[in-house]
């Protein structure tokens, strides 16, 4: 097995030799930047400039020492994204606006130079190496045509390392995306998982099987279900990508074994925290992902609180990858919800739902009523779905009575459970929200008041 090109990748930038990279190495180096970013923002940040007063950067000598440092959180942002600029305004190449699925309010912006999204462009060159290879033609289900726009960058990365790109963009149009694959010879794909599903299951997508050797799935949580359903029908490998707009898009990727991301180590450093407590975990503890920027120049952050639910993998890797393995995010610290006193995540829902092959997407919701709770979900079906309306709704009620709190709160008659196929139109992502359930409740419980 290849071990993940981002090992020597990794050793160019903190300058040890290819094949010598250690952790030793890498954490000796981590240290280090994690002083230099610390004291570049106490003295260009207004933000940090206060929230680190009293901090002494030469002080951190250990990454325990680093975790006494107070956390960065996306309401800070919201409240005063300029305070975390470190650059003069005329540097900012790139700004991003991110709208959070149920937020109200001011949306997060998220600032780039043109050296941060170099960094990006770069991750993406040699990230990519995991599942593509220059003579490939790869596909690009992302944004793309805005400059510095996560499928732009992804584009010239391939071209970089001399792959041929072929910029689409989000799929709307499932027949035409699946015309322009062929007539192109695609054989590598990028996209939403959502988006190469509906590809897979339309009614012409198995004329791309034997043509498409690998897909990445990149901007929203990746269930194993959609993974399978795509892979028997391409007869292909599905790889996943783990990054946010504030990581600056790309945080690991998964090599050849498929266990794990490996982590962008020269420029994130990543622990695991007890959401409860802010306390850091120890290998193969399950807790919130929290990065902190190594080199970026425009907006660095320190310990920012991403909301994601991961774990580090104890042991090495099959690849033989020095990299950290970060387990597959599966969800997160706000997306569990209470059921009738169970707990149920969207990680579940997806699972159960999406192997079902009638299946192109879905919408989960919670209501109350006479208190009561209702689970509502809102089926959109495949197209040319031979099974019918009546059927694909029964196969939904039975995956659904196979997640335990499901099962157990219909049993005891404390939750009623709806299931709507093609009565509802479901927003197209286009790549930055992340699936997550709908709680209606409390607006329920303020109309009431």
């Amino acid at each position: 097995m290849q071990k993940t090109p981002l090992d020597d990748w990794i050793a160019g930038k903190i300058g040890v030799p290819p094949g010598t990279l250690t952790r030793v190495a890498i954490e000796s180096y981590q240290l280090a930047q994690l002083r230099k970013t610390v004291r570049l923002v106490k003295e260009r940040s207004a933000f940090y400039g206060s929230r680190l007063t009293g901090v002494d950067p030469d002080a951190i000598v250990s990454f325990a020492r680093f975790a006494d440092l107070p956390f960065t959180s996306p309401q800070d942002i919201r409240n005063d994204p300029h305070g975390f600029v470190c650059t003069p305004q005329k540097e900012i190449e790139r700004i991003v606006s991110l709208q959070s699925s149920g937020t109200t309010g001011e949306p997060k912006r998220i600032f780039f130079t043109k050296e941060d999204q170099e960094l990006t462009i770069d991750f993406f060159d040699y990230g990519m190496r995991n599942l593509v290879t220059p003579s490939d033609t790869v596909m690009i289900l992302l944004p793309w045509e805005l400059p510095g726009s996560v499928g732009d960058l992804l584009r010239t990365g391939l071209t970089r390392m001399g792959a041929h790109p072929i910029p689409y963009g989000p799929v709307y149009n499932a027949a035409d995306a699946i015309d322009v694959a062929l007539k192109q010879k695609a054989n590598a794909m990028v996209g939403i998982p959502t988006h190469v599903l509906g590809m897979a299951r339309h009614r012409n997508g198995r004329s791309l099987r034997g043509m498409i050797k690998s897909i990445l799935l990149s901007t929203d949580y990746v269930p194993d279900s959609i993974s399978k359903a795509v892979e028997d029908t391409w007869g292909c490998k599905v790889f996943n990508h783990y990054g946010t707009t504030e990581m600056g898009l790309g945080g690991g990727v998964q090599c050849a074994a498929r266990s794990a991301y490996h982590m962008r180590e020269a420029d994130l450093y990543f622990e695991i925290i007890d959401p409860e407590t802010g306390r850091p975990l120890l290998e193969g503890e399950m807790g919130e992902v929290v990065f902190t920027t190594l080199t970026r120049k425009g907006m660095p952050l320190v310990r920012y609180r991403i909301g994601d639910l991961s774990r580090f993998l104890p042991g090495n890797c099959p690849c033989g990858s020095t990299l950290r393995q970060m387990e597959v995010v599966r969800g997160r610290t706000a997306g569990e919800k209470e059921l009738a006193g169970r707990s149920l995540t969207i990680a579940e829902l997806d699972e159960a739902v999406f192997q079902i092959d009638g299946v192109l997407n879905y919408r989960c919701e919670l209501s109350e009523a006479e208190g009561r709770d209702t689970l509502t979900v809102d089926v959109i079906s495949t197209e040319g779905n031979l099974t019918g309306g009546d059927a694909l709704t029964g196969e939904v009620l039975r995956a659904l009575h196979r997640i335990p709190a499901v099962a157990e709160c219909l049993a005891s008659g404390r939750v009623r459970v709806a299931v709507n196929v093609d009565g509802a139109q479901l927003p197209i992502s286009k790549g930055t929200a992340k699936r997550t359930i709908i709680d209606r409740r409390s607006e329920a419980q303020a109309t009431d008041e």
